[in-house]
């Protein structure tokens, strides 16, 4: 059999290849300023570069805080007295811009180092001053027996060994909370929402209720609930406001 002959090679102009490799330049350049532009953003929204005007901008936002904070204090100081409720429920409905160092602490103090996270506590004297104190970051309220089980069944986990554990067997529940008698998940609900005489062990146990951001009930605001904002005591209201989070 003859041997075949072999195909030319197809020819292509120079200047098509010149202008492949001024693309193949281009191209990479591109990527390369995309990546230091992703780069730059990361930096500066990790705070890892800022303008002078920057920290002093915040510095003097987180002043005002602490100073109206102190505010909050000598204005309300009268007002605080018992509510209708043995129970409330918290819920933080702010981040931490222009927060100043003082606030955040009592936010972690009361369970709420994340936005939308809410916690269940007995209205006293003691909570009721904290919550002044952080009034412009939280809402709260009254929350119904109905609102009670459906966070708990819906939203609640356990902690233990600082672990976020789900409540999936009561085995967990009897282990942890047993020697008072709280064997089960509608155990917790009673103890909760009849605000019990072991309450404070049921709510160390629960970890905080990490909430939906609701599609309505919140716009924004750092004013009171009763001025037309969204802090502060919503009394009853909550219960709305829980329905739309859980």
């Amino acid at each position: 059999m003859a041997d075949e002959d072999p195909k030319p090679l197809t020819y292509i102009p120079e200047v098509i290849l010149k202008k492949r490799k001024v693309n193949e330049l281009a191209a990479l350049r591109r990527k390369e300023q995309l990546e230091l532009r992703k780069l730059n953003s990361k930096k500066n929204k990790d705070g890892f570069i800022k303008l002078p005007e920057e920290f002093v901008r915040e510095y003097r936002a987180r002043e005002l805080d602490f100073v109206k904070m102190k505010h909050r204090i000598k204005r309300k100081r009268t007002a605080l007295v018992p509510s209708k409720s043995k129970l409330i429920f918290i819920i933080r409905i702010q981040g931490k811009n222009d927060m100043h160092p003082k606030t955040r602490s009592l936010l972690y103090k009361l369970g709420l180092s994340r936005v939308f996270s809410g916690v269940f506590a007995k209205a006293n004297e003691h909570i009721l001053g904290k919550l002044q104190r952080v009034e412009p970051y939280v809402t709260y309220g009254y929350p119904n027996l109905k609102n009670v089980r459906e966070l708990v069944h819906k939203k609640g986990f356990a902690k233990i060994d600082k672990q976020r554990v789900p409540l999936t067997d009561n085995n967990i529940i009897e282990q942890e909370l047993g020697k008072h008698g709280i064997l089960c998940m509608e155990d917790i609900v009673h103890e909760i929402a009849n605000v019990g005489p072991h309450f404070k062990e049921v709510i160390s146990f629960l970890w905080p209720f990490e909430l939906e951001k609701p599609g309505s009930g919140l716009q924004g605001k750092k004013s009171l609930y009763k001025e037309g904002g969204d802090a502060g005591n919503r009394e009853d209201d909550i219960n709305d406001l829980i329905d739309a989070m859980n």
